[in-house]
């Protein structure tokens, strides 16, 4: 292969490798010409004769496709950890010490500081407020765990945010307590999203977050992904990426899912009266607003093991209500719904708001959909929903669950959803869990977990079909099947070149990668 890195847009024709064009109405070709930004022709080597004299991409047995569409990626949020104490491999209090203080020296302005990526289960770091007053440090302090659902803070963070003993639980959080009434610091959903609010702003910085976030956009290009739908973009960051826009940095392309900057609230009226779902362009639009059936940590769950029925989790009570404004405003919508619960409560709000519109595309979202009840897969394909399903989630949440034996409740339904037609867009909810398409795919293909068990095998797909959910998927999610998604004529010329078989048990890696027709990556360079 002979791509110009970083080059102009040009026309060219790519030849000599497998090509899967995503779209079911054109056979297997043998080329494809991109002309500038666009794909300009697909069909049989003779289609050469049309271009004499055009510049072949010599693809060397290599597979050509659209380039990956994440369709669920925190990349606002993803990008902005390197400015704060990374505790992913953190498994003592003194590497906890030695991390926030370098932080602290980094940051010596910031009114909180902040460790993120803390995992409990790995590290076996237990935190709470008097683990974090140890440390003397002078500021409030948030440690923010992994799943971005939960934190602990210390107690001047406590006080900065005004929680004592007789603080009640907010609607859709929990204050976790001692048992003498007084908060502990761990602060879980709603309770957390305050606190990561007020926390973040400390770090508020248009310019440096421009640089951050096209650092994290070049990350993702080396793995494929060309576009992202970056699920809950908060106001700033929605400036800041218009900003890149109007100067074009932005490396790749964008769909906003608006929200508020409190994560996982539902009341978004300030946002509401600003630009709505499909305002924009195919670099940077606007896409559905993102609301919460249930929690994270704690999703809503009502499940039966030997017959002995058990009901647990968070669900927010106010989802309807505000789905139905948002949608009035003219924006669509996607709904996080972890358990069957938080899909049950998701799909009846979604049936609600529709009442009483016809004719309306209202490209109702499901993400992450990670257990579902019986029935509940055809009442999805009956509302004409898609589901946002991470693949990744089989080696992420697999082995803790592999081994509980619910009698009617499914984990990670992907073939049930297939099977009854429901559209799958693929995504990986970086910086949640990983977010290379082309492995995460590979779990969603073995349903191989962390542990080397197997998490419902009748529940794959074939590999092929989570590289189709990671790009016409996942265009169709957001909207943009019309500009992306697929390798058709007059459509974005995002593409990417894979070395290697497409088999899950020895996953192919991105060669090269092409943004509007220019190569931005390739991995021999």
């Amino acid at each position: 292969m002979t791509a110009n890195v970083a080059g102009r847009p040009t026309r060219r024709a790519f030849i000599g490798g497998r090509i899967l064009t995503m779209d079911p109405w054109l056979a297997q070709p043998e080329v494809v010409v991109i002309e500038n930004d666009r794909i300009g022709a697909v069909g049989s080597r003779a289609l050469l004769e049309r271009y004499p004299g055009i510049p072949l991409e010599e693809l060397g047995g290599c597979t050509l496709v659209p380039g990956f569409i994440d369709a669920h990626n925190h990349l606002s949020i993803a990008a902005l950890h390197p400015l704060w104490a990374d505790l992913s491999e953190t498994a003592s209090v003194e590497q906890l010490h030695t991390a926030l203080a370098a932080h602290a020296a980094r940051e010596p302005e910031a009114r909180w500081l902040r460790g993120v990526n803390w995992n409990e289960v790995t590290t076996g770091l237990l935190l709470d407020r008097h683990t974090l007053d140890a440390l003397g440090v002078d500021r409030p302090v948030i440690v923010v765990h992994y799943t971005l659902h939960q934190c602990v803070v210390n107690s001047q963070g406590l006080d900065e945010l005004g929680i004592g003993r007789t603080t009640p639980d907010p609607p859709g959080g929990m204050i976790a307590r001692q048992p003498d009434g007084q908060p502990s610091g761990l602060l879980i959903e709603r309770a957390w999203s305050a606190a990561h609010a007020r926390s973040i702003r400390a770090y508020h910085d248009p310019a440096r977050w421009a640089d951050l976030f096209a650092v994290r956009a070049r990350q993702l290009i080396r793995d494929g992904v060309t576009g992202v739908h970056d699920a809950a973009c908060a106001p700033a960051a929605e400036a800041v990426y218009g900003a890149m826009r109007s100067a074009g940095t932005l490396p790749i392309s964008v769909l906003m899912m608006p929200h508020a900057e409190a994560l996982l609230v539902n009341a978004h009226s300030d946002r509401l009266e600003g630009p709505v779902t499909g305002e924009g362009g195919e670099l940077l639009r606007v896409g559905p607003v993102k609301l919460f059936a249930d929690g994270g940590i704690a999703p809503a769950m009502d499940v039966s093991i030997a017959g002995h029925r058990s009901a647990f989790g968070i669900d927010f009570a106010d989802l309807a209500t505000h789905m139905e404004v948002a949608m009035a405003r003219g924006f669509r919508v996607a709904v996080h719904a972890l358990g069957n619960v938080g899909v049950r409560n998701a799909l009846a709000a979604f049936r609600q708001a529709a009442r009483g519109w016809r004719d309306v595309d209202y490209r109702f979202r499901i993400e992450h959909a990670t257990l579902l009840s019986r029935g509940q897969v055809g009442e999805i394909k009956a509302l004409g929903a898609v589901a946002v399903v991470q693949p990744g989630f089989v080696q992420h949440i697999g082995q803790a669950v592999e081994n509980v034996p619910f009698d009617e409740e499914t984990w990670l339904p992907f073939g049930d959803l297939a099977r009854a037609g429901v559209p799958l867009a693929a995504s990986s909810d970086d910086p949640c869990a990983s977010h290379e398409p082309l492995r995460v795919s590979a779990h969603g293909a073995t349903r191989r977990t962390g542990s080397g068990g197997l998490l419902g095998p009748e529940q794959a797909l074939g590999y092929e079909e989570w590289l189709r959910a990671y790009t016409a998927g996942a265009a169709y999610a957001g909207g943009q099947e019309h500009e992306r998604g697929t390798l058709t004529p007059g459509k974005r010329a995002d593409l990417v070149v894979l070395h290697g078989a497409l088999d899950p048990e020895r996953p192919p890696r991105v060669a090269q990668t092409w943004v509007g027709g220019v190569c931005v990556h390739d991995a021999e360079r």
